[in-house]
């Protein structure tokens, strides 16, 4: 990849159209995550479903999408990685508009399970590409990809919210029709990528976290995920909110993840370190959870406490991603899958088992578990301090690479 000019960085925002066309498709699949937030108390009126067989809605979604990225890799070397888009983007397609067609939850449960192996495909394969094509570096493509996670977080709560006040099959529509044009714009702008000059094995995710920096580092984001989830899979029941309402409540939510995602992140690493960042904002986020587990029942305090959460969630995911990438001794593309394999089997968990604990102990109880959870990884990122000043030091080599004049002798960075 190209260097900008002497002197400057260049903008993350400056992309190739096919760049665009994988970022749209990435804001649409993100939009799956927060979709259903609005819908969920409507749904279970509905089909007459408990809060936990309905939060199964993300369970089956998130679990699923966790397995089925052990397989992603074996699939796009084999496809490469634009027919592996396109086979993703499809399966999203189909799976949404059959769970909106679904007359049962576990109809839906079941459809949601298949969207979660296209949104796998889709997910690891898209990051590979926009790593590979964008412009601007390794760290200007993860700030875009990271725009488009926000995006998509702040804008599916709208849309479903939107739509779900018509009927709760509008928001599966909607993200078919979506994921439609995002599906033509991938076939028609996204140049094919060669093969990678080896197959990938199946078990290269799994022998993959053997590399201690990224067991720790999947770990950790394991535990954090299942703080995250639990606020975003359960909040929506305690605040018996309208579906437009709730869209809202979590649009604000989503735009502060968008926001430190993009800006906060790169402005507190800067100042702060990877690690004083990492530990501060997880330390911040359990405060936040805290707040929800003591005052889960009262809205005046609920719904500006998960908004908040939005700005540790959106920092959490830029920075964890990047240490991720850096500390890992394999390629990308398998860094990244079994990076997700492990994080999101925390978050799809999460929502679940907030709705048995709910009924087995009360509605204070899952959020105190996720104050637990979020503690656990503060403790377990702490044996790898090493591992992220390494981190810290590679991207610093590599920003001051990018930002050497032309005729500067180029430092190669060290060895992740």
């Amino acid at each position: 990849m190209s260097g900008p000019h002497a002197g400057s960085v260049a903008s993350p925002f400056r992309q190739p159209k096919a760049v665009f066309a994988v970022a749209f498709a990435c804001v649409v699949s993100f939009m799956g995550i927060g979709l259903v937030d609005p819908i969920l108390p409507a749904i279970s009126h509905e089909l007459h479903a408990s809060p936990s067989e309905v939060t199964l809605l993300f369970t089956s979604y998130l679990v699923v999408t966790a397995v089925a990225m052990l397989i992603t890799n074996w699939v796009s070397s084999r496809l490469g990685a634009k027919k592996t888009l396109i086979a993703g983007l499809i399966l999203i397609v189909v799976f949404s508009a059959l769970a909106g067609a679904s007359p049962s939850i576990n109809g839906i449960i079941g459809f949601r399970a298949g969207w979660g192996v296209g949104n796998a495909l889709f997910i690891a394969t898209s990051l590979a590409v926009i790593v590979a094509s964008a412009s601007g570096g390794f760290a200007g493509a993860i700030v875009l990809y990271e725009t488009a996670l926000g995006v998509g977080i702040a804008v599916g709560p709208l849309l479903g919210g939107t739509l779900g006040e018509i009927s709760w099959r509008g928001p599966f529509y909607g993200v078919a029709a979506l994921m439609a044009i995002a599906l033509i714009a991938t076939i028609v702008l996204v140049e094919p990528i060669p093969k990678p000059a080896r197959a990938t094995s199946l078990s290269a995710p799994l022998r993959a976290l053997k590399h201690r920096g990224l067991l720790t580092m999947s770990l950790t984001a394991l535990c954090y995920n299942w703080g995250f989830f639990t606020v975003l899979g359960y909040t929506p029941f305690p605040m018996e909110l309208s579906p437009i309402k709730l869209g809202l409540v979590f649009t604000g939510w989503g735009i502060m993840v968008a926001i430190f995602a993009v800006f906060g992140a790169p402005w507190l690493q800067a100042r702060l370190g990877i690690a004083k960042t990492m530990y501060a904002n997880l330390a911040a986020f359990a405060v936040v959870v805290l707040v929800i587990a003591i005052w889960t029942t009262d809205r005046a305090v609920l719904i500006p406490a998960v908004i908040i959460s939005g700005i540790f969630i959106g920092v959490n995911n830029t920075i964890t991603t990047q240490a991720v990438m850096t500390v890992s001794p394999v390629e990308k593309p398998v860094a990244s899958a079994a990076y997700g394999f492990v994080r999101f089997i925390g978050g799809g968990l999460a929502p679940y088992a907030a709705g048995r604990m709910v009924l087995a102990v009360n509605i204070h109880f899952p959020f105190y578990i996720g104050v637990g959870a979020i503690l656990l990884g503060i403790a377990i990122l702490a044996t790898a301090n090493r591992l992220l000043n390494q981190a810290e030091r590679v991207q610093a080599e590599q920003v001051a690479a990018a930002t050497a004049p032309a005729d500067a002798v180029t430092v190669d960075a060290a060895p992740a």
